[in-house]
């Protein structure tokens, strides 16, 4: 395992240092077609889009091909004016849609006695591992797997591979994985690494998926006044980048409290997050920032 960069700061990270450690990334390889799968716009906090920038255009000066995937999951598609915001100055046909219900190869299945395991008896059925048919095409040298690490209402902490099974996965992963999160219960899952959710991720991961090329480049982000702080930046193609930015994301993006809330308001930026589905983050506590 090569580990690139475990760099933290309390005042965040600038381009110049993210620009830096990008490149360091890179360094050494042979590289004529890669893809890069950042978030959508509803994780526009995430950094991803500067960094997905940055990559583009240190590739494409190497005279690579780069093609961008975000991972949509079941959300909508980037709009071209989506993506001039949050990635810049990247040609919009470099982007590629991923759609759920089709463009899918199946890698195999988490089995069920694993999932009755990690579930406590409470979650039994398999769950089939599918991913977009591009993360697997063998002429890309390269795979930049880019996201933020934040607490999240399924999963836990966000992002490593669950930008993957779920952001370009298939209906039975996104479905079930849910719903494993429900009857578990999200007050056991929220802000911590080895949930069951995280746990069939890793399994999929390691079982399915260590033959390509991925690179992991997370970030730990907040957003004071809509000012983007990256005070963390983890680059690595294990699961090591997971831990050090769980850790971290845990410092700076949850408040304790020192009861239960009778009742709160949340707001959500109606720029970033536009139908009802997203909308439900506001009773799950908001998984985004």
């Amino acid at each position: 395992m090569q580990e690139f960069l475990y760099a933290r700061t309390e005042t965040g990270l600038s381009q110049t240092e993210i620009a830096q450690a990008l490149e360091t990334s890179l360094a050494g390889r042979t590289l004529r077609h890669v893809l890069i799968i950042p978030p959508d716009f509803t994780r526009y906090h995430s950094n991803a889009g500067l960094i997905t920038n940055l990559y583009y255009h240190m590739l494409d000066a190497r005279g690579c091909q780069v093609d961008i995937l975000p991972a949509l999951g079941t959300h909508m598609p980037v709009t071209r004016e989506q993506a001039a915001v949050m990635f810049g100055d990247i040609p919009f046909e470099r982007f590629l849609v991923h759609s759920w219900r089709e463009d899918l190869v199946t890698l195999g299945t988490v089995p069920g006695d694993f999932l009755s395991d990690i579930t406590e008896g409470l979650w039994c059925e398999p769950i089939t591992a599918q991913i977009n048919r591009l993360v697997m095409d063998p002429k890309y040298d390269l795979i930049l797997s880019v996201g933020q690490v934040v607490p999240h209402e399924v999963i836990g902490m966000a992002n490593h591979a669950k930008n993957l099974f779920v952001g370009v996965g298939g209906a039975d992963m996104i479905n079930k994985s849910h719903m494993v999160s429900a009857v578990y219960g999200m007050e056991r899952i929220m802000g911590k690494d080895y949930t069951p959710v995280r746990r069939i991720i890793d399994y999929a991961f390691e079982n399915f998926l260590t033959n390509r090329p991925v690179i992991f480049v997370l970030t730990v982000c907040t957003a004071p006044n809509n000012c983007i702080r990256t005070h963390g930046l983890f680059i690595s193609p294990d699961r090591s980048c997971l831990e050090a930015a769980v850790r971290l994301s845990q410092e700076k993006n949850i408040d304790f409290v020192p009861h239960g809330l009778k009742k709160c308001v949340a707001y959500l930026d109606p720029d970033e997050l536009q139908t009802t589905w997203l909308g439900n983050r506001c009773g799950d506590t908001g998984s985004q920032h």
